[in-house]
């Protein structure tokens, strides 16, 4: 059954974890809005920056024989977790364990929210999924449709980290693309696969989230599976000219609405209110 879903957050991983926050807070024109001391039990290190009311985060490894350590020897930058957010994510997890599609690998909760993350061996994309949900509270009456509604990743004050999701209001992400492995085609076993297990709604060739949609591409020859671009929206002519007017100044390879960065293609486009191109939220 699908189920209003949202995509909260897209985490990258990085070598280079100082130079991916001045690419992306330069580039894009936004800012860190927490940095979490608490993934250091993973040997990890972290940063998030907001995209309106969803969020990038990056993840660069301080110890060996980690899990972001081993795909970037593999892949190098690049896709690490696609994090979503739906009503009742225990419901979800009841639903995928009884059926046998996914596995767990982590699970935690917090005063009024969880996030459950599962193995990405056998799920589509190449990417670790987590299905998060937040409680319905006074305080925060629409966990999934309100754009600047609290998120748990971001730690507890919300006043600090509301700021900054307002502060970058005029950016909204739109689209998420990832790449099957080589010689996998099937693009369309993905979608079903993602909307049988996580509940997403499969709308053409995309999933529909509230917020944005996903893709799948091809797979092709000499090219690692995984998450191969971000798309965002960008309101404003001018906020828009200077992104790529930045990325040029810091040698990034661009051309006409991408830049290349972090091992990823990213897509920026007019938000001007009243195409598909805007967010939802």
């Amino acid at each position: 059954m699908s189920l209003p879903t949202r995509l909260r957050q897209i985490a990258l991983v990085a070598k280079d974890l100082k130079r991916a926050e001045e690419l992306l807070t330069k580039v894009i024109g936004t800012e860190v809005v927490f940095v979490d001391p608490a993934v250091a039990v993973w040997g990890l290190q972290n940063f998030l920056v907001a995209i309106g009311g969803d969020f990038i985060e990056v993840v660069s490894p301080t110890k060996p024989n980690t899990t972001a350590g081993r795909l970037l020897s593999k892949r190098g930058d690049g896709g690490y977790m696609i994090i979503m957010q739906t009503a009742d994510a225990r419901r979800q997890r009841t639903h995928i364990e009884s059926e046998g599609l996914g596995k767990v690998i982590f699970s935690h909760e917090h005063t009024d929210s969880i996030c459950i993350q599962y193995h990405p061996k056998g799920i589509k994309g190449g990417v670790i999924p987590e299905l998060d949900s937040h409680e319905v509270t006074p305080a925060n009456p629409e966990p999934v449709t309100s754009r600047f509604s609290p998120w748990h990743a971001c730690g507890a004050d919300y006043d600090s980290y509301s700021r900054g999701m307002k502060r970058t209001a005029d950016l909204h992400l739109i689209e998420a693309t990832c790449r099957l492995p080589p010689r996998d085609t099937d693009t369309d076993a993905a979608l079903q696969q993602w909307e049988e297990t996580f509940g997403i709604s499969k709308s053409g060739a995309s999933l529909q989230f509230t917020n944005a949609r996903m893709r799948f591409l091809p797979g092709v020859d000499g090219k690692s599976e995984g998450l191969a671009s971000i798309s965002i929206a960008v309101q404003g002519e001018g906020r828009l000219r200077a992104i790529f007017d930045r990325a040029r100044e810091l040698g990034l390879e661009s051309d006409d609405g991408w830049v290349d960065m972090l091992g990823i293609r990213w897509r920026f486009v007019a938000a001007d209110g009243r195409g598909s191109d805007v967010s939802k939220l």
